[in-house]
This record gives C-alpha cells, sequence and structure tokens, in this order.
C-alpha cells in the first residue's frame, strides 16, 4: 500500500500543466472556450436523484433541448464501492410537460458494463425547471448476467426556460 508522501509524489509526477505552450495548444485552447460559450446559450445543467435497490445522484447538460449527457455516482454505499456511470440520452419525444428518451453508457466498479437507459421525464409545473422521471436501464455486465434496473426519482434544471 502507498503511503501518502508516495502517493502524493506519484500525483505530482503524473500532473499535467494547463498553460499552453505552443501556438496550436492556444488555438485548440481558444477553440475549446468558444465552443463552450457558444454551447451555453443552448444548454443547461441539471441534477437528478433516482431511487432503487441501486440508487444514484446524476449531474446532466443538456444541449439543444434533447441531447443529455449525464454522469451518474452511486449512492447508499462505501466510497470505496461506489459506482459511476457515464450516459448519454437523446429525448426523441420533447413535448412541453413530457419527454421521453432513451440512450447509451457505460457503467464502472459494481456491476460494471453497458447501459441502456430509457425512461421519461414528467414536468407538471410551468417553469419545467422541476419534475419527475422513470427510468428503466439494462445494464449488460462482463459477467454475462443483465441486471434490469428499474428507478423513479426528481429532476432539477438550472437555467429557466
Amino acid at each position: 500500500m502507498l503511503e501518502v508522501g508516495e502517493l502524493l509524489s506519484h500525483f505530482k509526477a503524473h500532473t499535467f500543466s494547463l498553460q499552453p505552450t505552443s501556438f496550436n495548444d492556444m488555438k485548440k485552447l481558444f477553440t475549446t472556450l468558444f465552443c463552450l460559450t457558444t454551447l451555453q446559450g443552448f444548454a443547461q445543467f441539471g441534477v437528478s436523484y433516482h431511487q432503487s435497490n441501486m440508487p444514484f445522484v446524476g449531474f446532466n447538460y443538456e444541449i439543444a433541448d434533447r441531447f443529455m449527457p449525464e454522469l451518474r455516482f452511486g449512492m447508499d454505499t462505501h466510497a470505496h464501492d461506489m459506482s459511476v456511470e457515464a450516459v448519454a440520452t437523446y429525448q426523441f419525444l420533447d413535448k412541453e410537460e413530457v419527454e421521453v428518451y432513451a440512450g447509451l453508457g457505460g457503467r464502472a466498479n459494481r456491476h460494471a458494463g453497458l447501459v441502456a437507459p430509457i425512461g421519461i421525464h414528467v414536468f407538471p409545473f410551468p417553469s419545467r425547471n422541476f419534475g419527475f422521471h422513470i427510468e428503466v436501464a439494462p445494464i449488460f455486465t462482463e459477467h454475462d448476467d443483465a441486471i434490469v434496473r428499474g428507478s423513479w426519482g426528481i429532476r432539477y434544471r438550472f437555467k429557466k426556460r
């Protein structure tokens, strides 16, 4: 097991500088910043909580009202056993009060494998910032045993529509 000093020296040796070193690095940095600031007008940040036998909290960034990448962290577990999911969903039905979505992603740590979420968002309030969701997600693990996770929960978007 690594001691704290060894761990810090290992971290320092493998970190990189965010300072651009050439003209090409500067171009890449400005292009990335330009794309991110351009997307800001078409995107909104949100959080969600999914309750199930494998509960998780998600952080998402909805782009152009249809595409939503989300990073999910397993809850009700020890930190070393926490599962992480990265999914990208597409809302193929985008009505004023209801959205239906499907997507694909990956899961690491507990029950690692492929995740295919399918769900519904319901926004009963006029602002569409706060809503509810129901999701079914088959998880295809490395050990050929598929798990079907059903969840329900709440979702909040920070940007006003």
